[in-house]
């Protein structure tokens, strides 16, 4: 519970209170995070600033789950948008794309109708759809209203006399009378011979078109018009009748920014910045959704132009990242475009486009990202500054002591096994800082019987690097392995950093590696580098790093073994025996206390302690004495 004194902080150093004070009044999505940094939950919120809040008030009758989800909360972020439907919709498509834990409903895409133009028609309809199809019509949409939506497309039809009929044209031009809304000059009458041909209606389509994507002001000067007009001459009904349709398009005008109707990939990318600091805003959107965002904090950006930072963002981010999308939208204009374009497109493969909107939809989006910006900008300035601290400048902090420069990513791996019947090796990966976990890669040990962790870690070593080096000789741009460490982190002394550096001296590598030495109670006491001990201050950010890189190496191995167990896979080196099926395993594994009890038997005690056939007791038998 928040109290007045005294700031509430979560395990992890998340200062609830401070961050709940920085909670703006508008519309948008909350993100809940647990203790592994993965999404539990995400909501949206009309008001941000109360939604958020409710959830650190004492208990008010939320339920055991709500309950169970606050207490597993060890930091939240928002998004903020312009309308509640727009949270809506990217509550929608952030529940899709991360599936949290806490999340019970998922909202389906036949939820919000579109309005669908049918350009695949010599002459175009504008329809209602609650499904967008990859099809050659134009989709608008999703709305928040399906009345507005039917209202809206017959508004359309009347104000540019567009067909709403199922005749085929022009192939059923003349065949039939026309129907009840030509004669009341609500269609232009497309089905009747040389009237409207299809050059005429496309000029219609394209102004409904027009209507559609937001260019609202000419109707709506055109509509207001009309309606005084009416009232001056009395004519009230008519005014009245005006009036309800100007309600409509106001209504429908409260389009929905957040899908995008051409079901590309794209970043968005926003700046904001003051005298001292600049924030950029990336808006990830992939099949036409946004599905995430994040920002980062540009520093040494003092007498520097928008211009100039965002061009720094975009050749420094973009060098790293493993995708790019088709298109790019900027907030503003980019120094040295066209060859970053053109260095762009060489590393996606196809053309890469880097765009400035200035009207319409794009824009907003774009709008959008830069006011998320700013309120980082405003709001989280020492927070980030604080991360940069745990994160980069733990970095920095970790080159000095080493003697190193170019510390970006860092590799570390664990072995763990279960009773010695299974080996695993887990790989995490870090980079600036942060883990990086789309990287992290699971190992099932093939060559070692029982725990051997320097014959597995030398497997694993052996593996991952052979891999790396066959990937960049086939120049795999979207490899697992062809990305090699600045540094790898060892979770030992002399004994691990020497296994590792014979196998990078086999392979013809050369990479720095750096142990982790212990004292009698399993903490780090300082580094093993270049054959020589390095002390190192426990207060400092780079031990704190060095001491979440071990956690996450034994959390991720953990986790791999309690997932094996769960799902009952576990392998064990006698499923590989000719004649030992699951329920002998089992049975062995029963009478006998080890693996290595199993492997010194003789064939008697086979038989007679461990139940086998003596066909099965003599090819257990052979295997492990084959040598």
């Amino acid at each position: 519970m928040e109290t007045e004194n005294k700031d509430r902080i979560l395990p992890g150093g998340f200062n609830v209170t401070q961050e709940l004070k920085k909670l703006p009044a508008s519309p948008g999505v909350y993100i809940m995070h647990d203790v592994n940094d993965t999404i539990i939950y995400v909501g949206k919120a009309v008001n941000l600033n109360n939604r958020v809040r409710s959830y650190f008030r004492a208990n008010i009758g939320r339920g055991p789950k709500i309950d169970k989800m606050v207490s597993l909360i060890r930091r939240f972020e928002y998004i903020v948008t312009d309308s509640e439907l727009e949270a809506l919709v990217l509550e929608n498509n952030l529940i899709k794309e991360h599936a949290p834990k806490y999340n019970t409903m998922l909202r389906d895409d036949k939820t919000y109708p579109y309005i669908k133009v049918t350009l695949g028609e010599p002459y175009p309809r504008i329809t209602f759809s609650r499904l967008m199809k990859k099809d050659k019509a134009k989709y608008f949409g999703p709305y928040t209203s399906a009345d507005s939506v039917r209202t809206t497309i017959e508004l359309i039809n009347k104000l540019y006399g567009l067909r709403d009929c199922n005749r085929k044209l022009p192939q059923d031009i003349g065949k039939e009378r026309p129907c009840l809304n030509y004669h009341i000059g609500k269609c232009c009458g497309p089905c009747i011979k040389d009237k409207e041909s299809q050059e005429q209606y496309a000029i219609r389509i394209n102004k409904a078109i027009d209507f559609l994507s937001g260019n609202y002001a000419p109707v709506l000067k055109d509509l207001k018009r009309k309606m005084e007009e009416a009232a001056e001459v009395m004519n009230f009904e008519e005014a009245a009748g005006i009036r309800d349709l100007l309600e409509s398009v106001s209504n429908i005008a409260q389009k929905q920014k957040i899908d995008d109707m051409n079901g590309e990939d794209k970043d968005i990318v926003a700046l904001a910045m003051d005298e001292r600091d600049a924030v950029v805003q990336v808006f990830f959107v992939r099949g036409g959704r946004m599905v995430g965002r994040e920002h980062y904090y540009m520093k040494n950006v003092e007498n520097e132009t928008e211009e100039s930072i965002l061009t720094s963002f975009i050749k420094q981010f973009y060098a790293g990242t493993p995708f790019i999308p088709r298109e790019i939208m900027i907030s503003a204009e980019c120094e040295e475009k066209e060859i970053i374009e053109e260095w762009l497109s060489k590393k996606r493969g196809s053309k890469v486009i880097l765009r400035l909107p200035k009207i319409g939809q794009k824009e907003k989006l774009v709008e959008l990202a830069a006011n998320n910006a700013r309120i980082v900008l405003t709001q989280d300035k020492e927070k980030m500054k604080r991360e940069e601290g745990r994160t980069i400048g733990a970095v920095r902090e970790l080159e000095n002591i080493l003697g190193m420069e170019g510390l970006d990513r860092m590799e570390s791996y664990d072995i763990s096994n279960i009773s010695g019947y299974e080996n695993v090796a887990s790989m995490v990966v870090y980079e600036k800082g942060k883990p990086k976990r789309s990287d992290y890669r699971k190992f099932k040990i093939k060559t070692v019987v029982g725990p051997d962790d320097y014959a597995s870690m030398r497997e694993v070593l052996t593996r991952r690097f052979e891999h790396g080096i066959r990937e960049r000789e086939e120049k795999k741009t979207d490899g697992h392995f062809d990305r090699f460490p600045d540094i790898i982190l060892m979770d030992g002394g002399r004994g691990q950093v020497n296994i590792a550096l014979e196998v990078l001296d086999s392979l013809g590598l050369t990479i720095p590696v750096c142990g982790m030495v212990k004292d009698d109670k399993h903490r780090t006491r300082g580094l093993y580098f270049n054959n020589v001990e390095i002390p190192i201050d426990k207060d400092t950010e780079a031990f704190k790093l060095l001491t979440r890189v071990q956690d996450e190496v034994h959390r991720f191995a953990i986790e791999y073994h309690r997932s094996l167990r769960t799902k009952e896979q576990v392998h064990s080196v006698l499923d590989d025996i000719p004649g030992i099926g699951p329920k002998r395993r089992r049975e062995l594994m029963m009478a006998f206390t080890s693996l290595d009890d199993i492997r010194t038997a003789d064939i008697e005690t086979l038989v007679e302690k461990g139940k086998l056939p003596r066909r099965a007791a003599e090819s257990l038998y052979t295997f492990f004495h084959k040598d």
